[in-house]
């Protein structure tokens, strides 16, 4: 049933907050201290979002229905109401509607819902520390290539030159939504063509020799520090997944009777599907006696309602003696493409397909998750098999980097 002012004022505090249900997500929070508070349950992108709609009685039963009916009109036009809440209140602080912020921000709230969650939220804090400071309250036609510049330049000087080409690449994203909106006529960022250094390449180190790869594999079995983590460095080599997405691994995801490993890549946001070998299974089977009630297969050490620290692996390593320009978490995969490609000899386009990249057939169609599933089967169990023999220090064949 609707809310009424009489329900309102009748219902009398508890111990704990109680909720009073209106209807289309709004609701009445009545706290133990007394307070009521207005809020709005939604979803966008697919995720369950709150904001808060005022103070009863200062905003009335009435008003909020309208607050809630202007935030579903938002939702039906594809807006995120808490998004357009904070680019509301950033204009009348700015005093400009079209300013760089106000653009930003309604470029972010209309395509967020298609990034990574986390891709987001690193792309958005770029924007609040690093530019919305400087000249996120001008107009965005008025912005100019030198005023650009110099913004992106205060990144640079700190040493963060990746961290600028990428926050230059956004501004060219938002400038190129603002000419398509009619408040920008040109993109700025393509003048600044240049302007910044290149960034070196780095690549992750990674051990691919099988003669060290063997000595990796015998003093990673004996680490003798926590079994979470030991577990996760004993399956990384078998999976070669990318560190986050092991690191992130749910139960709900692993199939321990079919043999599988399905989860969605969260560098294209597309599914994925890792073949587990005999000895992953052994390993995972181990773990699920110890973290199996919960949602994480690698649970923090602070909290189980956490995944592991993103250090967790690169810390074991260190306390190992295996520097950093020796093996990276990323070094792994680097590690399985080149052995299985120049030792093991299987197809390449089955080794990208496993590290989950971006592999099209010969008529340009992106492969499906289950391409070649039963040669990456054979694969896998041949990849762990090998690992173990190169463990027991057999089968030790160098790769010819000299190879045509």
């Amino acid at each position: 049933m609707p809310l009424t002012d009489t329900a309102i004022r009748n219902t009398k505090p508890t111990e704990k907050p109680i909720k009073l249900t209106d209807g289309g997500g709004l609701y009445l929070l009545l706290n133990p201290n007394g307070s009521r508070w207005w809020r709005l349950d939604y979803r966008y992108g697919g995720k369950r979002k709150t904001i808060s709609m005022g103070i009863y009685p200062d905003v009335s039963l009435k008003d909020a229905r309208e607050r809630r009916d202007e935030a579903r009109k938002l939702l039906a036009s594809d807006v995120d109401p808490g998004e357009n809440r904070k680019a509301v209140k950033a204009a009348k602080v700015a005093g400009n509607t079209n300013s760089f912020e106000i653009v930003t921000r309604e470029w972010f709230s209309k395509y967020s819902s298609t990034w990574n969650e986390s891709h987001g939220d690193r792309i958005i804090r770029r924007f609040e520390r690093d530019i919305f400071p400087w000249i996120g309250g001008k107009p965005i036609a008025d912005i100019t290539a030198p005023e650009l510049l110099a913004t992106i330049r205060k990144i640079e000087s700190r040493g963060a030159l990746e961290t600028a080409h990428r926050a230059l690449g956004n501004c060219g994203q938002v400038f190129r939504y603002a000419i398509a909106t009619g408040r920008a006529t040109r993109d700025y960022s393509t003048d600044l063509k240049g302007a910044l250094p290149p960034v070196k390449s780095e690549h992750f180190a990674a051990i691919t020799e099988p003669k060290q790869v063997g000595e990796l594999l015998r003093a990673m079995d004996g680490y003798t520090g926590s079994q979470i983590v030991r577990h996760a460095l004993l399956l990384a080599p078998l999976v070669f997944v990318r560190p986050g997405e092991l690191r992130k691994a749910e139960w709900a995801d692993i199939d321990l009777d079919a043999a599988e490993w399905r989860f969605i890549v969260t560098k294209t946001n597309t599914p994925h599907i890792v073949p587990l070998s005999r000895q992953a299974i052994e390993i995972l089977s181990e773990m699920q006696a110890l973290t199996g009630d919960g949602r994480y297969v690698f649970p923090g050490a602070r909290s189980r309602n956490r995944p592991m620290s993103d250090n967790a692996i690169l810390a074991a390593m260190r306390r190992m003696g295996i520097e950093k320009d020796e093996m990276s978490g990323h070094g792994f995969r680097a590690m399985a493409r080149t052995i299985l490609d120049e030792v093991l000899g299987f197809r390449p386009d089955h080794i990208e397909h496993q590290l989950a990249h971006a592999v099209r057939d010969p008529n340009g169609r992106a492969y499906n998750r289950t391409a070649h599933l039963p040669e990456r089967r054979k694969m896998m169990q041949e990849w762990a098999d090998y690992l173990d023999k190169l463990k027991t220090g057999a089968e030790i064949i160098p790769i010819n980097n000299n190879a045509a």
